[in-house]
Parts: C-alpha cells; sequence; structure tokens
C-alpha cells in the first residue's frame, strides 16, 4: 500500500446563494449531492463518502477505534468545510500550485515507495485510486499548506531572546534532548469564549483524562473530541526529534516515559492532552565535512558566447601558473558577485552547498590545485580548494533547530486561530 496521505476533498464552485439541486441521471438516480454549501461552493455527498471510507479503512488497518456514527460524520464534515473554505481563501489571493511543482511533489511519494513517476498510475490503481483524482486532491492538500504558510508562518516572528532561552533549554532539557514520538488531544474554546464556555472545556479535558486514566484508547478519544489536524489519526503527531517538540509541550513532558499521558493543561485559547508514544535519546553532538574554496566564473551572454567564455577562464588559468595572483584575476574577471570582491573566495561550504557539476569538481580536487575550466549552469568556472576541515556545527544546528522548533509552537496556535476567524466569517449550511 503507498504511504500517501490524500485529502479527498477538492472544489466544485457554485454560485451563491442559489441553492444547488442534486443532479439525476436518466434513470433518475442521484449522481451526486450536496453535503454542505460553504460560501459560494459545496462539499459533495461524494466527498464526503469517499472521506469516509478513507478514514474508516486506514482506521481498520490501523487498528485506531472510532468514535460512534454521528460524532464520526460530524467531524468529517467539518473537516470538508474547513478544507473548502481555505481552497476558496486560496483562490482568491491568486495561489495556484503549477503542474511542474504538483509533479515534483508526486515523484517524491513515487521516490519514498520504491517506484518512478510514471509508475505512479500503475501504483494507485493497485490501491484503488483513480490517478487524475489523487492529483487534484494532492494538489489540495499542497495549495492549502502553502496558503498556510503565506497566512500564518509568515506573520510569525522569534526574537533573538527566545534563541538564547532556546538554546540554554537545550544544554539542560530532556525535552530536546530526546526523540519523541507523540500523540495529542486539542480542546480549543476560541479567544471570545465566556467564562461558562472555557469551564465547559476544561470540564470535558478532565472527563477525557479521567477515562484515559481508567484504560480508554487515547486515539478513541482523540478521533471522538479533538478539534486538532490529526484527530482522525487518532492524534497521532508522528516521530520529530526534540528539537522539533513544539514549546507548547516543553513543561510537560519532562518526566514522562512512553506511555504517559499528561494531565490537562491549559494554552493560550485551548486545553490539551499530550500521550508519549515513544522516547529515546538523541545525539546531539554534530559534525559536518566543510571545505573551502575559491573561484572564477565567467557566464556566456548575448556578447560572449560559450567558447569565447572558456577561452577567457584558460587564458587567466595560465596567468595563474605563471605566478599571477587567483583573487587579483578574480576581482578582474569573474562574474559571481557575491565572491569576485573577495577574490572569488566562497568561504567555508558544507555538502549540498554548490549545484552538482560544481559540487563534483570541488570533490576530486585536492587542496592548493586549480582545476581545468568546467561548466556549470552558471557558466564556465576554474576553482582551487584551499583548505579541508570535519567542523562541528552542534550550536548552528542548535541555532536554527530553536528557531524552527519555536516557529513551529506559534504556528501550531496562530493556525488554529486563523482557521476559526475563516470558520466563523464563512457561510455555511450543512446538509447531512
Amino acid at each position: 500500500m503507498l504511504k500517501i496521505n490524500i485529502l479527498c476533498a477538492f472544489a466544485a464552485l457554485v454560485a451563491a446563494p442559489v441553492v444547488v439541486a442534486d443532479e439525476l441521471s436518466e434513470t433518475g438516480e442521484f449522481l451526486d449531492g450536496v453535503a454542505a454549501i460553504v460560501n459560494e461552493g459545496v462539499v459533495l455527498k461524494s466527498q464526503f463518502n469517499e472521506q469516509m471510507d478513507t478514514i474508516q479503512k486506514r482506521a481498520k488497518d490501523q487498528g485506531i477505534p472510532l468514535p460512534p456514527a454521528g460524532v464520526l460524520e460530524e467531524q468529517i464534515l467539518e473537516r470538508l468545510i474547513l478544507n473548502e473554505i481555505q481552497l476558496q481563501r486560496a483562490e482568491r489571493i491568486g495561489l495556484q500550485i503549477s503542474d511542474a511543482a504538483l509533479n515534483d511533489s508526486i515523484r517524491s511519494i513515487a521516490e519514498q515507495n520504491g517506484g518512478r513517476f510514471e509508475d505512479m498510475p500503475a501504483l494507485l490503481a493497485q490501491d484503488g485510486i483513480d490517478y487524475a483524482e489523487f492529483r487534484r486532491s494532492l494538489r489540495d492538500e499542497i495549495t492549502v499548506e502553502q496558503l498556510r504558510r503565506i497566512e500564518v508562518g509568515q506573520s510569525i516572528n522569534v526574537s533573538e531572546r527566545e534563541i538564547e532561552q532556546c538554546i540554554e533549554d537545550l544544554e539542560t532539557n530532556v525535552v530536546v534532548n530526546s526523540d519523541w514520538s507523540l500523540s495529542h488531544i486539542l480542546l480549543p474554546f476560541g479567544a471570545s469564549a465566556s467564562n461558562e464556555e472555557r469551564n465547559k472545556v476544561e470540564q470535558l479535558a478532565n472527563e477525557i483524562y479521567a477515562q484515559l486514566q481508567d484504560g480508554a484508547d487515547f486515539r478513541e478519544l482523540a478521533a471522538r473530541h479533538s478539534k486538532g489536524p490529526t484527530a482522525l489519526e487518532g492524534g497521532s503527531l508522528g516521530p520529530m526529534q526534540g528539537q522539533s517538540v513544539p514549546t507548547l509541550f516543553a513543561d510537560v513532558l519532562p518526566g514522562m516515559k512512553g506511555g504517559d499521558v499528561s494531565k490537562p493543561f491549559r494554552k493560550g485559547t485551548s486545553y490539551h492532552l499530550v500521550k508519549v508514544d515513544a522516547l529515546q535519546s538523541a545525539i546531539e553532538q554534530s559534525e559536518v565535512k566543510q571545505v573551502k574554496v575559491r573561484h572564477i566564473l565567467i557566464s556566456p551572454n548575448e556578447i560572449i558566447d560559450d567558447d569565447t567564455a572558456k577561452q577567457r577562464l584558460e587564458e587567466a588559468l595560465i596567468k595563474i601558473r605563471g605566478g599571477e595572483d587567483f583573487a587579483e584575476q578574480a576581482k578582474l574577471l569573474s562574474d559571481d558577485p557575491g565572491s569576485a570582491n573577495l577574490g572569488g573566495d566562497l568561504g567555508w561550504s558544507g555538502p549540498g552547498t554548490f549545484v552538482p557539476e560544481f559540487e563534483a569538481v570541488v570533490g576530486r580536487m585536492e587542496p592548493d590545485k586549480i582545476s581545468e575550466p568546467f561548466r556549470s549552469p552558471f557558466g564556465w568556472h576554474i576553482l582551487e580548494v584551499l583548505d579541508r576541515r570535519v567542523y562541528d556545527n552542534t550550536e548552528d544546528l542548535k541555532e536554527r533547530n530553536c528557531d524552527l522548533r519555536i516557529r513551529n509552537s506559534k504556528m501550531a496556535e496562530e493556525t488554529q486561530l486563523w482557521m476559526q476567524r475563516l470558520r466563523d466569517e464563512a457561510f455555511v449550511d450543512p446538509r447531512i
């Protein structure tokens, strides 16, 4: 079975507020129906049924207990409604996913499953999935993800003090020095909720915790009650490195072990319960091989053709080997605006920094030797490897991981608020 998380919803826009009639076949049978009217669009019954089948099949395969039929139907319909609202928002701001970007995502999925892009229609057919529908669903999924990055992610700021505090935690906090697999129940009450509404959510959180203490299945209660995006997957957040654990959980995870469930805790406008599915220590030390390189680039253009660019580098190479300074030749000739004034110096770089053609030459060069001219997508180069080293980049990784961890934590809370605002502003008329 393919390892794919597919959103089954797709947009079907109609003119609002006209009521959409169910379509009949020539025999008088219903071809489809409306599960909900959402602003100027609809959620179709076929979408609802497909999502229901997908979730029930996945739950059966993974042994995840599902909530009662009525609760499950409400959860699925709300998920499809929220998805439709977000797709409409993406359309209004002109967000589109190109065929090239979609194909890249499909190619990545194929490779993860040991296949090729060309194999995907056949692989999907084995699971009973229509390829055209898969492309539409995946395009919608990518659209929603990019929409959230634009409207939520770009508004999130991380201060230097937050980074500093996070790095301090890295030195002493077991959370960030371990690898985790977590599940989560999210119970939001909204920014404008009354005291009574907040108390009801708190009471529900305590009731869920009591049931868990009595042996209830976390996955079943998550599917029934959680408003988080992975509710119908049993609340599973999957495996993550400690640095990526949202700060939301930082205060409750210390001291917990595999199988433990936290007491309900409030953060922002929500109550939460978190379960540790698995836990193991992580290796904190990190080293990377780096190389210090300088180069001269000449890029062909409307004046200098490809042969002329190469010839100029060959002439420069003769001068350098004859004793002239590499750095001075780079300042005179190089078309690389980032390094020309530095004598062609590209500084210390790790694996994957350069394009493959450049990386290949760097990999086979000995220090203090100058390459023959070679071509990359940017033009013609000569390069010199100045030095190589093994660099302890632990501190760099700590800073990058702290930035990511803080952003992920803020992203979860801000996305929930953003989605609630979109939902509150939308016209929604459920029909089932």
